[in-house]
């Protein structure tokens, strides 16, 4: 009914979503700490592009990349087109900030004369991207645009979100080893006697796993799925009726 009050939040997801943009902005603060304090900050054409790759990265695969899989939590008496198209953009912001993130560390290991593409966490991370690209253009074919019918949608939607929360996953795991690389490269010899740099640095390796943890605890918990409203129920009956009738294979059963 018009002016009904919207339903409250089930017990417990605010905090939760509180408690998963503190970290979020917690690990935006501590990267920028620690690249401003110990790695001389952050610029383009300069020795100081390689900087751009970590604090891109954090910013778009981890946390834009959560911030965009806990819409469907956040926003849950929303029309779901809209719900879908904030989704989609979220997901295309982390994908070009994780694009200026990658030039730029293969734009600075060329002016300096690194080799690309062999170590581990360099294998993870592309793995990761690329992935997470071919996820978000899926994601928008299937749910975004016409075409796929009720039953191709219900068929692939367990894989996007299953692939989802992996590749959230993966990221994270690439960001600790690269995290860990960066030290060994940069801290080798004073690592292991607990120098500043790289406690912060570790501080940050935990934050990560603490913020993919809430986050996960949020998207895993039934109870917490976004309702369907009724209107979405009738048209989703609808869809279905129309996409079977018109599909080959249609008609009554």
């Amino acid at each position: 009914m018009d002016g009904a009050p919207t339903p409250a939040s089930p017990a417990g997801l605010s905090a939760y979503v509180a408690v998963s943009q503190l970290l979020g902005l917690t690990l935006l603060a501590t990267t920028g700490a620690w690249l401003g304090r110990y790695r001389g900050g952050v610029a383009w054409h300069s020795p100081l592009q390689f900087n751009v790759h970590p604090l891109c990265m954090v910013l778009g695969m981890v946390f834009l990349q959560g911030d965009a899989l806990l819409v469907y939590r956040v926003f849950r008496h929303e029309a779901k087109r809209s719900t879908k198209v904030l989704h989609a953009l979220l997901h295309g912001l982390a994908l070009v900030i994780a694009l200026v993130g990658i030039i730029a560390v293969f734009e600075s290991h060329r002016t300096k004369g690194i080799p690309d593409m062999y170590s581990l966490h360099s294998w993870c991370g592309m793995a990761a991207f690329m992935l997470y690209l071919l996820q978000w253009l899926l994601g928008c074919g299937f749910f975004l645009l016409p075409g796929a019918s009720f039953s191709l949608r219900g068929w692939y939607k367990p894989q996007h979100v299953f692939f989802g929360i992996a590749l959230f996953v993966l990221s994270i795991a690439a960001c600790l080893l690269g995290i860990t690389e960066m030290l060994l490269f940069n801290i080798r010899d004073s690592y292991s006697h607990f120098v500043p740099e790289g406690v912060l640095a570790n501080t940050l390796g935990v934050m990560l796993v603490a913020f993919g943890l809430v986050v996960g605890y949020v998207l895993t918990r039934d109870d917490w799925k976004r309702p369907p409203l009724a209107e979405e129920l009738a048209l989703s009956m609808d869809f279905k009726t129309l996409t079977e009738d018109e599909s080959p294979g249609g008609g009554s059963q």
